[in-house]
């Protein structure tokens, strides 16, 4: 008689195919367009967009620039950098490109994918544009076939934790010591979505981009985070 095997492994995955790797694609949606991040393009609208708001840089590998140059450089050698792809984002509604973010740790075989390296100026951030973009390269990834889409910061970025959360993503704790960055420890919070989950996100985020979600003053009548709240498996402690 054959033993069992009583060791818990992981359900099968049946069928799974990795998805592709994202490239140098259009996002176009209703307040917010992505476009593939060009240095001779974007640099300058961005360094001015940026400009006297050097806090933006807080918590990112990078900056502040001192010189539109500086950034242009920068910018040069990022999107150069193998395994990451970045757009710009640009408002509809004012019609000013205002930040950038970016696919990373990108690993079809694995099924996983990583938002990151986001920067919004000032204009940009809490707007409809803003939400829209991340939105609409959340959808991109699912809809290709990735199993599991990331956020990383650093610990101490209470703003983008919480952005993480009111997006819907899980918080999945904290990497102690994970790397240091401009001369400082950085902890590092991790925060997921997985697809299965991603159904009734996209009903979330499509109910609160509804233009009937806005009274006449821009106000939202339903929070983003109200809607994602029955989504998220776990919620970050520290909100």
């Amino acid at each position: 008689m054959p033993e069992l095997d009583l060791r818990p492994r992981g359900p099968r995955v049946e069928g799974w195919t990795p998805p592709p790797i994202p490239g140098a694609m259009q996002l176009d949606g209703r307040y917010a367009m992505l476009t593939p991040l060009d240095p001779e393009a974007h640099a300058a609208l961005l360094f001015r967009a940026f400009d006297g708001h050097d806090w933006v840089w807080d918590y990112m590998p990078v900056g502040p620039f001192a010189s539109s140059a500086q950034f242009h450089r920068w910018m040069r050698d990022a999107v150069a950098t193998p395994g990451i792809v970045f757009y710009a984002i640009k408002d509809k509604v004012s019609g000013r490109f205002g930040g950038f973010a970016s696919y990373l740790r990108i690993k079809p075989e694995a099924g996983s994918i990583e938002l990151g390296f986001i920067a919004m100026a000032p204009q940009m951030q809490h707007t409809r544009a803003a939400t829209e973009a991340m939105y609409m390269m959340m959808k991109w990834a699912f809809q290709a076939g990735y199993r599991r889409f990331e956020w990383k910061c650093d610990a101490l970025n209470h703003p983008s934790r919480r952005a993480a959360q009111r997006l819907g993503l899980s918080y999945e704790g904290v990497f102690r010591q994970a790397t240091v960055v401009k001369g400082r420890n950085r902890d590092t919070a991790w925060f997921a979505a997985i697809d299965s989950e991603w159904p009734a996100l996209d009903e979330a985020f499509r109910l609160w981009l509804d233009p009937s979600n806005f009274g006449a003053d821009g106000r939202q009548r339903e929070a983003l985070s109200d809607l994602t709240r029955l989504v998220r498996a776990t919620d970050d402690p520290t909100l």
